[in-house]
């Protein structure tokens, strides 16, 4: 990877990609697109910052990609609270923003995905798309309606004869990223920024972190009693002191 767009760049895992990438001896440019500025000192030589917002109905802004051999999708947002609390606009803005931007930016460059050159995808989707997620309903949604999209995608490409694939990375939290109202620690975030960067590499089609040590069994509940662990999910995050009652 030569060309990198990283969109949702600025702060967090994004940025810990970018940052990650910049660094690489072989990398020749890694493009950050977020709504946020990318703050000067978080800028290094390598990288060249835009900002957009992806709710926007014209994408054409990203036209000016056509060189990138990469793309790393990391935009996106959440809110642990009850269903009943959510704001309508908060469900509009959740799906336009999680879901349909990505979707749409897949779809502007699909022929480099589909193309007979390498080209390397990658979106964070969430653990929270696997199963239900009380407190995250609106957010798992979201991130389930990716899920579902990459992996039909990744079948088309497959089958259209591209040895390209889609990565979901579906991390359950992530400390050191902005998410929830956290600060960017890229000390903290650049293991997990490093492990995307190779799954990617290797055009991997799903990266769950922390599977073996935590996951799998945690998926496994789910798959013997989705209501159950739902009701475990929900005792979970109200004991976890996140949010109240």
């Amino acid at each position: 990877m030569k060309r990198i767009l990283v969109v949702g760049g600025a702060n967090g895992i994004g940025l810990s990609i970018a940052t990650e990438m910049a660094l690489r001896p072989e990398t020749e440019k890694v493009y950050v697109v977020d709504k946020a500025p990318l703050a000067p000192e978080r800028c290094l030589e390598k990288m060249e910052a835009f900002e957009f917002d992806l709710t926007s109905p014209d994408y054409a802004f990203f036209d000016r990609f056509q060189d990138i051999d990469a793309l790393m999708i990391t935009a996106g947002f959440g809110r642990l609270a009850l269903f009943r609390d959510i704001p309508e606009q908060h469900i509009i803005d959740s799906f336009n923003v999680n879901t349909i931007a990505t979707i749409r930016l897949i779809k502007h460059f699909y022929h480099l995905l589909e193309g007979s050159r390498d080209f390397y995808c990658g979106v964070m989707v969430s653990i929270s798309g696997f199963m239900s997620s009380p407190f995250f309903a609106i957010y798992g949604a979201t991130k389930a309606a990716l899920k579902i999209f990459i992996e039909s995608v990744n079948v088309e490409l497959e089958k259209g004869g591209s040895s390209n694939r889609i990565l979901n990375v579906s991390p359950g939290s992530i400390k050191g990223t902005s998410f929830n109202q956290g600060k960017t620690d890229l000390d903290i975030t650049r293991p997990l920024a490093c492990d995307i960067i190779a799954h990617l590499e290797q055009k991997d089609d799903l990266f769950i972190p922390q599977y073996e040590e935590v996951f799998k069994n945690v998926l496994q509940r789910y798959h013997d009693d989705f209501r159950a662990e739902g009701r475990h999910s929900y005792d979970y995050k109200l004991s976890s002191g996140r949010m109240k009652k």
